[in-house]
C-alpha cells in the first residue's frame, strides 16, 4: 500500500500548557519542535487556552463576558504565540506554515483539493505545515446552522467539534501513514482509573475486525479531559475513516519523544491490522 504523507501528528492543548505556572510547557514545544520534518503534518490544540494565559499575563485579570466572544478573543491572541513558540523551535532549515481549517473546508469537493494539495506541496518545499482549527472567527450558532444546512443535504458531514476530529480528517485528505494523537495519557485504557490497564494495541486480522475491535474498546471509554473535549470514545470514533484508508494509529504520551512513539520503545497503544 501506498501513502502520500508520512506521518499526521496531533497534540491536545493540555499537553502544552505547565499548569504548575500556567504558563506554556516550552519543554513539550521544544522536543516536539525538534522532531518535526517535512513530510510530517502537525496539528496542534493550545490557542484559545494559550490565549488566556498570555492576556492574563499582561493584563492581570481575566476577560468577562459572552462565552463565544471571550473565547474569539484568547484564540485571536493564542494563535500568535502558539506560532511563534513553534517557530522558535523548530530547525530554521524547514519554513513553517500556519493552516487554519474550519468545517466547510472539508464538506466541500474543491475545498478540500485545495486543502489536500497545498499541504502535499509542503515536502517538495521545505516546509512543516501547522494545523489548527480556526476558532477565532468560528462562530458557535453559524457554525450549527450551517452543519444543519449541510446534513439536510448530505449523510456524511465532517463537524470539526474537535481537533481529534480535524487530525483524523487530515490523515484522510492526504492519505497518511501514520496518524498519531498525543495527549496527556499513555493511550487508551481498560479502566482509565487503573493506570496499569493500558490497551498496547488494538488490532485485526483485516479492516472489517479491526474496526470491531475498535468499537468494543470505546464501550470502555467515559470521560473527557477537559471541558468541551469528547474524550477517548470520540477520538476512537474519529480514527475510524482513516484506518479503513490503511492509516496506521498510534495513541501516546506527549512526554514522551516522536522517535520512540513510533518505534514502540515507550508505553502507547498501536491501532492497525496485524
Amino acid at each position: 500500500m501506498t501513502f502520500d504523507t508520512e506521518l499526521v501528528g496531533k497534540i491536545g492543548s493540555i499537553a502544552l500548557i505547565n499548569r504548575e505556572y500556567n504558563d506554556l510547557n516550552y519543554n513539550i514545544f521544544a522536543r516536539i519542535s525538534k522532531e518535526l520534518r517535512p513530510g510530517y503534518i502537525w496539528v496542534t490544540s493550545g490557542a484559545t487556552e494559550i490565549g488566556r494565559l498570555d492576556f492574563i499575563k499582561r493584563n492581570g485579570y481575566e476577560l468577562k463576558g459572552n462565552r463565544e466572544d471571550v473565547k474569539t478573543d484568547y484564540a485571536a491572541q493564542g494563535q500568535s504565540v502558539l506560532m511563534n513558540t513553534y517557530r522558535e523551535f523548530i530547525d530554521p532549515k524547514y519554513s513553517v506554515r500556519q493552516i487554519l481549517v474550519e468545517h466547510k473546508h472539508f464538506n466541500d469537493a474543491s475545498n478540500r483539493e485545495h486543502l489536500k494539495n497545498m499541504l502535499l506541496r509542503c515536502k517538495d518545499q521545505n516546509a512543516i505545515p501547522i494545523i489548527n482549527y480556526n476558532d477565532a472567527v468560528s462562530y458557535e450558532e453559524n457554525r450549527k446552522l450551517e452543519i444543519q444546512e449541510l446534513k439536510s443535504k448530505s449523510c456524511k458531514v465532517v463537524e470539526c467539534v474537535d481537533n481529534d476530529e480535524t487530525a483524523s480528517q487530515i490523515a484522510l485528505l492526504v492519505k497518511a501513514k501514520t496518524l498519531l494523537i498525543l495527549s496527556c495519557m499513555d493511550g487508551i485504557y481498560h479502566d482509565i482509573k487503573d493506570e496499569n490497564s493500558l490497551i498496547s494495541e488494538i488490532s485485526g486480522a483485516d479492516l472489517y475486525e479491526l474496526i470491531e475491535n475498535v468499537s468494543a474498546c470505546q464501550k470502555l471509554c467515559s470521560g473527557a479531559s477537559r471541558e468541551g473535549a469528547n474524550g477517548a470514545k470520540a477520538k476512537l470514533e474519529y480514527i475510524k475513516e482513516p484506518l479503513m484508508q490503511g492509516t496506521t494509529v498510534i495513541i501516546a504520551n506527549s512526554k514522551y519523544s516522536i522517535k520512540n512513539i513510533l518505534d514502540g520503545t515507550v508505553p502507547r497503544t498501536y491501532i492497525g491490522v496485524r
